[in-house]
Parts: C-alpha cells; sequence; structure tokens
C-alpha cells in the first residue's frame, strides 16, 4: 500500500489533540463585526430612546438614529415680499424666519440626497461636511475681459 506524501507515515502516533479541530469559542463569546463605530446610533448608555416620526413617509425612527435637519425659509414668500415692503412704515425690517426641524429615516435621506452612502474609509472621517454658502451679497463678481 503506497502512502502519500502529503499524510502522515502512521495516525496511531499522532495524539488525540491534535487530530481535533481548532477551538473555536461558542457563539455568545464571538465578537460580531461592526459596520459603524456607534451601530448608527448615539444612544450611549441609554436602553431605550423615544423614536420620532419621518417628515417624508411617517416611518417610526428611535430620535437618536433619525438624520436631523433643520429647514430655514422666510415666513413670507418671496412674491409677497415686495408688496410688504412697500406698504411697511420701517425702511429696513428684517423679515421673520421659519425654523423647522426635520426628522428623517435613513433610507429616506439617502433617497433625497440629504445624506450620501460613503466608503468604509469615508465612514471613519468624523468632521464635518464643508459648509455650502450660496449667495453673498457683497461678493464681487469677476468680469470677463472683453476681446
Amino acid at each position: 500500500m503506497a502512502v502519500s506524501p502529503a499524510a502522515p507515515a502512521d495516525v496511531g502516533s499522532l495524539s488525540p489533540a491534535t487530530l481535533q479541530r481548532p477551538y473555536r469559542p461558542p457563539l455568545y463569546c464571538q465578537i460580531m463585526t461592526q459596520k459603524r463605530r456607534n451601530n448608527g446610533r448615539s444612544k450611549h448608555g441609554r436602553g431605550h430612546v423615544k423614536p420620532v416620526r419621518c417628515s417624508n413617509c411617517a416611518r417610526c425612527v428611535p430620535k437618536d438614529k433619525a438624520i436631523k435637519r433643520f429647514l430655514i425659509r422666510n415666513m413670507v414668500e418671496q412674491a409677497a415680499i415686495r408688496d410688504l415692503s412697500e406698504a411697511s412704515v420701517f425702511e429696513e425690517y428684517a423679515l421673520p424666519k421659519l425654523y423647522i426641524k426635520m426628522h428623517y429615516c435613513v433610507s429616506c435621506a439617502i433617497h433625497s440626497k440629504i445624506v450620501r452612502v460613503r466608503s468604509v474609509a469615508g465612514r471613519k472621517d468624523r468632521a464635518p461636511p464643508q459648509r455650502f454658502r450660496g449667495f453673498q451679497k457683497d461678493a464681487k463678481k469677476p468680469v470677463a475681459p472683453k476681446a
């Protein structure tokens, strides 16, 4: 009988410990992998958090998991601002703004591009994104040279 070179010559000489599978701890001792450092929530130490409703689809979302954004709008629509300024006694009257706190579930926030999907390396970046400043009153517009 020919013995293959990979197999040991005498199996009986090996101890039973080497023939067994390597030790694997039971399931309750194994640590699952984490996608995010905070598991997608910010409830550190709290057992339960009250739910809020998504502003878009009315889904119940834990308050710490919901994506929260402030919607800042003028109380008066753009068409009526001129009428108010003409009828007003005051020269420079600052119109009040409407501040609404919007709560979104994760799927609605991704769908409406409030948050974006980030790579594994991008998820580790905890710095807030750069603020986008749209319109500035005092900014000088560059003039193109006439040819």
